[in-house]
């Protein structure tokens, strides 16, 4: 058992640290000041009292009118405890943390969000963010097709269409002189240019892929999908139209879970073959993959 002296002395120092913990509550708003004696009103004064009183004050104490070190400090003093005091938010923080300065822990953590939080627009953030991503992914895709089209550039097959391109802007004859070497930098440019539109998996960035853009378009984009899914419900669901090309060459990629661009790649007529067999219908899917299980174990 503890002895009544260290029982007292323990009772004596919780005090003193739950006194501190309560000043310390409305300490943070005007240090040890009321912010309402600073200006010289009461807890019930109304709004357009504060600031007749903070004029009042910011006139006799100003340093430019007052250049009395003390009169300096109360003029701070004042400035703080109006710019707390004219605000119906930090106000109503205040006036709480008067009425209930036993929630140290919550008073405080009102007054820092209110003074020290984020403040900036939350539209403002999410457009920023949504541009420095877009940035970001335009980087990216340049990174991507510049590198696509250098591996291009040190294939034989490009080296070969780089001879034939010169072939016949030479008219079936090479130069051996200096002066060639521009005209087959000329020509690789405009290789290059060709290359653009046959490079798959690496296409130049547009800007209509940008988060940012999506982003603005998002409602077309929602409005265009639902009006997308209420046809295909009237033609296919109701009316029991046969499919078109397109939509049953979407119905395809989507059984078999293939990749868009890979899908896109294939040719016409292996889609076409994929297509006849009908695979967004259940049966047809289970025999297709059990024959393609089977070829798999047969070229092992």
């Amino acid at each position: 058992m503890a002895p009544p002296a260290a029982i007292r002395w323990f009772a004596v120092v919780s005090a003193l640290m739950l006194c501190h913990l309560i000043t310390t509550s409305t300490a943070i708003y005007c240090d040890e000041d009321d912010c309402y004696d600073l200006l010289g009103v009461t807890q019930s004064a109304n709004s357009s009292e504060i600031k007749k009183a903070y004029y009042k004050l910011s006139l006799k104490h100003h340093p430019d009118k007052n250049p009395d070190p003390e009169s300096k400090k109360l003029f701070v003093k004042v400035a703080n405890a109006y710019e707390i005091l004219k605000d119906e938010a930090t106000r109503e923080q205040y006036d709480y943390a008067i009425a209930h300065p036993e929630e140290v822990f919550y008073n405080t953590a009102r007054y820092y969000q209110a003074y020290y939080g984020h403040k900036t627009d939350p539209r403002a953030v999410l457009v920023g963010l949504l541009l420095i991503l877009s940035a970001f992914q335009y980087l990216n895709q340049w990174t991507r097709y510049n590198q696509a089209v250098d591996m291009v550039k040190k294939t034989p097959a490009y080296k070969n269409r780089l001879r034939a391109l010169e072939l016949e802007r030479s008219g079936g004859t090479t130069n051996k002189k200096k002066s060639n070497k521009q005209m087959n930098k000329k020509v690789g440019e405009d290789l290059g240019n060709e290359l653009e539109l046959q490079i798959k998996g690496a296409e130049q960035p547009s800007m209509w892929d940008l988060l940012v853009v999506r982003f603005i378009l998002l409602p077309y984009t929602i409005g265009k999908l639902l009006l997308w899914c209420g046809c295909w419900f009237w033609r296919y669901k109701v009316k029991q139209a046969p499919y078109s090309w397109d939509d049953a060459s979407y119905l395809t990629q989507r059984s078999l879970n293939a990749p868009l661009d890979a899908w896109r790649n294939l040719d016409d007529s292996r889609k076409e073959d994929l297509i006849h067999k009908r695979l967004w219908e259940k049966s047809n899917l289970e025999n297709y993959l059990a024959e393609m299980r089977k070829e798999s174990k047969r070229r092992r």
